[in-house]
């Protein structure tokens, strides 16, 4: 049995409001610019205290940004 990855849609959530910029992402959720490209990338995943400030900043819930993947779901 494979060990489900975190999944991220937070690049679309970003762009879908209002277009922010990774930098101004960032700066809303007190983390570097490379920290949400590193997120976006699925290179790092962030701690349910970044996820929660990522999720404020966009104006939603954290389970609209991440989820852990099933067999079917590509990276």
């Amino acid at each position: 049995m494979n060990k489900p990855r975190l999944m991220n849609v937070l690049r679309e959530r970003r762009k879908a409001a209002g277009g922010l910029t990774q930098q101004e992402l960032a700066e809303r959720a007190g983390v570097t610019r490379q920290s949400i490209i590193s997120i976006e990338q699925g290179k790092y995943r962030p701690s349910v205290e970044l996820a929660l400030l990522l999720a404020r900043a966009l104006g939603c819930m954290v389970d609209e940004l991440f989820h852990l993947s099933d067999d079917g779901d590509k990276p």
